[in-house]
């Protein structure tokens, strides 16, 4: 298959998604601008806050779309060819992932911007609410595991490909440095537009260009921010405490709008690159059914692989803990919620071309965010020449790691809001120590990790997230069913997701419980940790449908929540 039609065959689904099967899922649900959104009803200029569609579509496509659709379909396509890959994202993006995201940020809306384990607790009972809190905090800890050990591998590595080529500069410090000065150009954005009114416009002309200047800033600057991996995974772990607590205008919707804009133009220059730059396919189509290992089977192993990009149960999280909180209107939903996950699904194509266009030698050798740094930047040479190579791989490679950050500061934040939420603790003393507790776990973890450990713990990250997706469905399946609305298109996507999910934590539970040596315990430490949270991720799960299907059993309630068109 040539780039060319994959890029437009790929585009007119997504086309053919949005204004068919969205609008299908928008019916079922039922959108009405007259009822006041939680951004007005609670508007306290912190946490609900009332922002413009694009304003928000950008931000919640950079907190959804970080390392998993990048890595997650370089590291699938490396096992099992690109043709499974390329067809589990266009059919789960559709009927699955986009359908999930849509629906938990309406039922979001709905009960008043409450998290989706809020929402099982009054559709399913306390019991089961409790059992997604846990199931939900586990799968975060997994969440800033590993992408804060990609992240942390990018800034000491960078690019193999321009250490090959013998560069001027550091590439990990080149990198490291120009996502560090990302993050202080967002929090500078968001001071001004908060202290001095800066309009959206002008910001926009001013600290969008500053920050693809960033890129070129960090290649002279490449010696600055040298650190050991170990060093730099705790300080993305110090920024994730202070990002979790700081109002959402300081850092988090300006960090998530500039993001957007890098999103915007790695979509761009992939396509470009998918249309005119005459790339071969370097890859195969199919390799094998099974490649080997614990986790090598296509079945189920290529459903978790590639978990954000086809469907992803953190996007569930994003929408009911900070998404929902700033939805101006109900008509703003579809394209906040189905669109950035079409969006999406688009990222995790291009990421699967980038490895795609990769000799086998090459795939063998280099991380998925080099890959994917490598691709961005060949891409980028077709508008600036090939003589800016390196300017164009460090921008691949920021724009990798300035996804992995969007989602890790919202990540913590979430799980903020879910200690908070478990505990009863208010304030900013509150806020302060559940954060704290939630980034314990990853700290313990890393600090005993070492690089490129997130291999050991990106095949349960991604079942924990699809698990959690297909909870998520089920909890929004029981809503619509209680308050006589059909569930069936979230209902059909659960059952497949959750056969695929609870089938391979199973094996990884068994495999990890075999790889465990009492008399190497910290060289046992991935295996041990996987084992604990695999059994653990299991049994709330059952819990939780059990406790699922007992209410849908029960009578409806006699006061409904309100799904009807107005």
């Amino acid at each position: 298959m040539g780039l060319s039609i994959l890029a437009l065959g790929f585009l007119a689904l997504l086309g053919l998604a949005y204004f068919v099967y969205g609008r299908f899922v928008a019916g079922r649900i039922g959108l009405d601008d007259a009822n006041p959104t939680p951004a007005h009803a609670k508007q306290d200029g912190i946490d609900y806050v009332p922002t413009p569609r694009f304003y928000l579509f950008a931000q919640h496509l950079s907190a959804i779309a970080a390392a998993g659709p990048i890595a997650g379909p370089i590291l699938a396509c490396q096992s099992f060819g690109w043709l499974p890959c390329l067809v589990w994202i266009g059919l789960g993006v559709v009927f699955i992932g986009a359908a999930h995201d849509f629906s938990a940020l309406a039922a979001s809306v709905r009960h008043g911007a409450s998290s989706v384990a809020e929402i099982a607790r009054e559709e399913l009972g306390r019991p089961a609410g409790r059992a997604m809190l846990a199931f939900i905090w586990i799968a975060l800890v997994y969440v800033i595991v590993a992408f804060a050990d990609i992240t942390a591998n990018t800034f000491v590595q960078g690019s193999q490909e321009l250490l090959d080529a013998g560069a001027s500069f550091h590439p990990g410090g080149a990198v490291a440095s120009a996502s560090t000065l990302y993050l202080f150009l967002a929090v500078l954005m968001g001071f001004l537009q908060r202290r001095f009114r800066l309009r959206l416009l002008p910001a926009t002309l001013v600290f969008v260009p500053a920050t693809f200047a960033l890129a070129w800033l960090g290649t002279k600057i490449s010696g600055a921010l040298l650190l050991d991996y170990r060093t730099w995974a705790l300080v993305i772990l110090v920024y994730c405490v202070i990002a979790s607590v700081v109002p959402v205008w300081a850092l988090l919707q300006p960090r998530g709008y500039l993001g957007g804009f890098v999103l915007f133009s790695t979509l761009g220059l992939g396509l470009l690159g998918m249309l005119f730059g005459g790339y071969e396919v370097k890859q195969p189509a199919f390799t094998a059914w099974d490649a080997g290992g614990a986790t090598g089977a296509l079945f189920p192993f290529l459903f978790v692989t590639i978990a954000c990009g086809a469907c992803s149960g953190f996007h569930g999280l994003v929408c009911s803990g900070t998404t929902s909180k700033q939805i101006e209107r109900e008509s703003h939903m579809p394209l906040v919620g189905y669109g950035a996950m079409l969006a999406e699904g688009l990222v995790a194509v291009i990421a699967l071309v980038t490895v795609m266009m990769a000799s086998d030698e090459e795939s063998a050798k280099l991380a998925p965010g080099s890959i994917y740094g490598n691709g961005v930047g060949r891409f980028m040479t077709l508008l600036i020449g090939k003589e800016n190579l390196g300017f164009a791989v460090t921008f691949g490679a920021m724009a990798f790691s300035t996804f992995v950050f969007d989602t890790l500061d919202v990540c913590t934040r979430l799980g903020r809001y879910l200690v908070q939420e478990l505990f009863g603790w208010k304030g900013r003393s509150g806020a302060v120590a559940a954060t704290l507790l939630t980034i314990a776990p990853p700290a313990i973890i890393l600090s005993f990790s070492e690089s490129g450990a997130f291999r050991a713990y990106w095949t349960l990250f991604g079942a924990s997230n699809q698990l959690l997706a297909a909870l998520t469905l089920f909890a929004i399946g029981v809503w619509l069913r209680r308050n006589g609305r059909s569930a069936a298109f979230v209902f059909v996507p659960m059952a497949f997701v959750l056969v695929m999910t609870t089938w391979a934590l199973g094996r990884i539970a068994f495999a990890s419980l075999g790889a465990i040596d009492f008399d190497r315990l910290e060289a046992s430490l991935p295996a041990a940790v996987n084992a604990l949270a695999s059994i653990a991720l299991l049994l709330l799960a059952a819990y939780f449908v059990g406790q699922g299907v007992r209410r849908l059993r029960s009578p409806p309630p006699a006061r409904r929540v309100t799904v009807e068109c107005g």
